[in-house]
């Protein structure tokens, strides 16, 4: 069976340093996993690795898609397969890098993503009575629907709620019965599942440190750039944390130092969904700090291939 690494954990853990340096030692290509550094144009904001960081690995599924496109789980999904099996076919070994929770499970768990036949009338009067009744009720609805999906999906994320109650309707089934029956088709590869963390307190200061970094290397000046070449400020991409957040600012919504604050106080609630959504899973846990980090998950990779 194919062997896939996957390098996860909450955001500033050094997952990038350490996938490429395993890369390097382990024969490996690199397949990002973050459903921002997806986005040309997104550098900074995103933490997308420099080339001078990659150090000559090769580094996929980053820097492809124009900022104003739309990519879901099942686009990551299909494209990620694809990738795994061009690098096997190279002789390499596949490093899956990032912090996108929904991406690396739905991977990793196998779920297929059979496209519905929707009628356009069923998500235009959702999202009509979205505008109508709001997200909050909106999101009970789906609680009352399909709860387990409910659970995991935010309120604000109205696009998800919407695809969610579409799915049901449509079909009869929910989201969560759909995914269960789809993981019955054993995955072809088998992953070795490694996460970085740390200490709360210090995980937050490597939080609130890298934000002042991306502020000093530009991070606002980049939103400008990126809302005066035409970008919506209501893009997909525009809507992860540090964008959505800078594009308040530079609209003249908040004051930058309400614009950083916000970005620092919203990447540390992040960070606390990715630990609970990545201790579902059977990761072995390494603390990123360790100064035997490389070392131990080395061995660990190494007891596994």
């Amino acid at each position: 069976m194919n062997q896939v690494i996957v390098i996860a954990g909450p955001t500033a853990t050094g997952k990038t340093a350490l996938s490429v340096r395993l890369a390097k030692e382990l024969g490996g290509e690199v397949i990002s996993a973050d459903s921002v550094q997806i986005y040309k144009k997104l550098n900074i904001g995103s933490a997308k690795p420099t080339k001078e960081e990659m150090q000559g690995i090769p580094h996929h599924m980053m820097d492809f898609l124009e900022p104003g496109a739309n990519f879901c789980v099942a686009d990551f999904c299909a494209l990620a397969k694809e990738k795994i099996d061009e690098i096997h076919a190279r002789g390499k070994l596949p490093i899956i890098t990032g912090g996108t929770g929904l991406y690396i499970s739905s991977l990793v768990q196998n779920i297929s993503f059979a496209e519905e036949k929707t009628e356009n009338t069923v998500r235009e009067r959702l999202y009509r009575e979205l505008s109508e009744i709001g997200e909050e009720a909106m999101h009970q609805r789906l609680s009352e629907i399909d709860p387990e999906a409910a659970e995991k999906i935010h309120p604000n994320n109205t696009k998800r709620v919407i695809r969610a109650i579409e799915i049901y309707e449509t079909t009869g089934m929910t989201m969560t019965q759909q995914n269960e029956a789809s993981k019955s088709t054993p995955s072809p590869y088998a992953f070795i599942l490694i996460a970085l963390s740390c200490e709360r307190e210090l995980l937050y200061e490597r939080i609130n440190l890298r934000v002042d970094k991306m502020e000093e290397a530009g991070l606002f000046s980049e939103v400008k750039e990126l809302l005066a070449s035409g970008v919506s400020k209501d893009a997909q991409s525009m809507q992860g944390i540090g964008y959505k957040e800078a594009v308040s600012y530079v609209v003249g919504d908040i004051t930058k130092e309400e614009s950083i604050e916000q970005i620092k106080q919203n990447s540390r609630r992040y960070a606390k969904r990715q630990l609970t959504w990545f201790k579902r899973e059977p990761y072995r846990w390494f603390d990123c700090l360790s100064d035997t980090l490389h070392e131990d998950v080395k061995t660990y990779i190494g007891e596994n291939l």
